[in-house]
This record gives structure tokens, sequence and C-alpha cells, in this order.
């Protein structure tokens, strides 16, 4: 009988033995399965207008609320140049228009809808190295813009009706000359072979309009100064302009390593940018001349994101 209790005994305090090592062993593993994962350092870039440093001060601020570390880049220059950034691995995250993803950088058909539009640009996106995450309600389309007594004098109210103006002018950003959804739509698809080009640098193509420097312009649908009844967008009844919702292009490394967690944070703020919201904010920062980090930093906290 001794003997008998003398071998659980030894069994227990092995089992026992057994058991601590085990333990021991996962703690000096680290406990992997509880360690928390690392975030991943987001650097974000911009283009060159108001509407995208309000829109990279947003997806910057969100971030940092949640504990990512951000590198923020803003005003690296046009769509193309900010894809080059993309590309060299200067940013990995950046707001781009669905539409411009399609026409100006993929150079393909317009699509048919804004859910085809988006479709199309994550599929050429994610053939990169890249993918897109949610779009936003608005859109912010090129337009063809001019005075409303301008509009009224030459009897225009389409681009179309353009035609039978001898001559005029039309102000853009430099990129506008060469991109379809802009400049060259208006000569190749409608036939507007007496536009004299005009590009803009340090002032706003709503200025050379009040100026009288140009007839039109490539003004955006977010503009705030459209909601004053000053200007008027004619109609496009070719739709050269396309499906503008805005969408981050990330590289498919930091969608990865930061997973859903990531992505719910940036869509979250994506999903509350209505044309109202983003006009009132472009209204602030570009006519009102309070600071995008500002602005930025209202909403976000208004809206329980910050």
């Amino acid at each position: 009988m001794v003997r008998k209790h003398t071998r659980r005994a030894a069994k227990a305090a092995y089992a026992v033995s057994l058991g601590v090592a085990i333990l021991v062993g996962l703690i000096a593993c680290g406990g992997s399965a509880a360690a928390p994962k690392a975030k991943p350092t987001v650097t974000i870039g911009t283009k060159n207008f108001t509407e995208q440093y309000v829109l990279g001060q947003l997806y910057k601020q969100a971030l940092e609320a949640k504990g990512y570390k951000v590198v923020y880049k803003e005003n690296i220059g046009n769509s193309e140049l900010t894809d080059t950034a993309l590309k060299s691995g200067r940013i990995n995250f950046y707001p781009e228009y669905t539409g411009v993803i399609v026409t100006d950088l993929a150079k393909e058909a317009f699509p048919k809808s804004a859910a085809a539009t988006y479709a199309a640009a994550k599929k050429w996106e994610q053939g990169r190295g890249n993918t897109l995450l949610a779009k936003t309600p608005f859109y912010d389309s090129d337009g063809f813009v001019m005075l409303k007594s301008t509009a009224q004098k030459l009897h225009v109210k389409t681009i179309a009706d353009m035609k039978k103006v001898k001559s005029f002018s039309y102000a853009g950003f430099p990129e506008c000359r060469t991109r379809i959804t802009c400049l060259l739509g208006l000569k190749r698809i409608y036939g507007l072979k007496q536009a004299k080009f005009i590009p803009l640098a340090s002032i706003s193509v709503y200025t050379l309009l009040d100026q009288g420097k140009a007839t039109a312009g490539d003004g955006f649908s977010t503009d705030p100064q459209l909601q004053t009844g000053k200007y008027v967008t004619l109609t496009d009844t070719k739709h050269i302009f396309g499906f503008q919702n805005v969408a981050p292009v990330v590289t498919k490394k930091l969608a990865s390593s930061g997973g859903a967690a990531f992505a719910k944070i940036v869509n979250s703020v994506s999903a509350k940018l209505s044309v109202a919201a983003i006009a009132a904010m472009n209204k602030a920062v570009g006519v009102d001349k309070k600071s995008a980090a500002d602005v930025a930093n209202a909403f976000l906290k208004a809206n329980h994101l910050k």
C-alpha cells in the first residue's frame, strides 16, 4: 500500500511539474495569442487643392486618435505625381477620385455608374499592389463652370451649346489640358476646338471668371463658390466628367497589416462625408481661411470619430 501511494504521489508531482513547464514555455514564447498586434505606420499623401487638404486631415486625425502613427505629406501635386509617390513607396495612402483612377490614370473607358466606376478603379489598383477602401457618399466631379451672367449673355445651358460660340477661353489646372475628363474631352468629344486654354497657377478659376480673364473654367461640384448662385455649371450631356466618389487608395501591405480595425476607422470617416458636409468644410478652409486641421478636428469631434 505504501508503494502505491508513493507511485501516485510521484505521478501527481510529475503532472504538476509538466504543467508548470508548459506554462513557463508559453510565457517565454511571449504569449503570442494574447499579445496585441503592432499598428502599422500610415504615410498619407494628398493632392494639391483645398478638398484634398480637408480629406487628408480627416483621415490623419481619425487614425491618430486610435493610436496610429501617421506621417503626413500634404500637397504632393496632381494625380499623376501623387500616384508616382504611391508607386515609389513615399506614401502608402491617399484619397483619390474613382473616375480619375479609371479614366486619367488607367486610361480606360467611362463606366456607366458610380458602382461600376468604383469596381473598375479597385480592380486596376489591385493589379498594381494596392486596393481601395470604401467610397464616400459624395462625389466631386469636374464641371464646365461660368458666371451666370455670362451663360445668360451667350444663351447656353449645356456644354454642347458652346459649339455656337465662336471662341472662348477655358481655365483649369495644367493637367486639364491632357485629360479626357477636362479640356481633352471638351475638344474630342464635344468638338470644342475653339477653346483657348488658360493654365491655373496660384489663382483660382473663380477669380479669373470674376475678373473677366476667362469665359469658363474647370470647377468642381463641391466648390463652395457654386453655393452662392453667382455661377452656373453647364449640363454635361455626354457625361465626360464621369463618377467621382472619393476612395482612399492604400497599399495591400498596409491594408493587410492594418486589418479590419484599420479599415473600419477609415471607412467610418468616409461614410460621414456627404456633399453638404464636404462643401461646408471646403468653404471653411477655402473661403473663410480656417486651417484644414482645425476644420477636420471639429468635424470628427462632432461625429464622435475622435
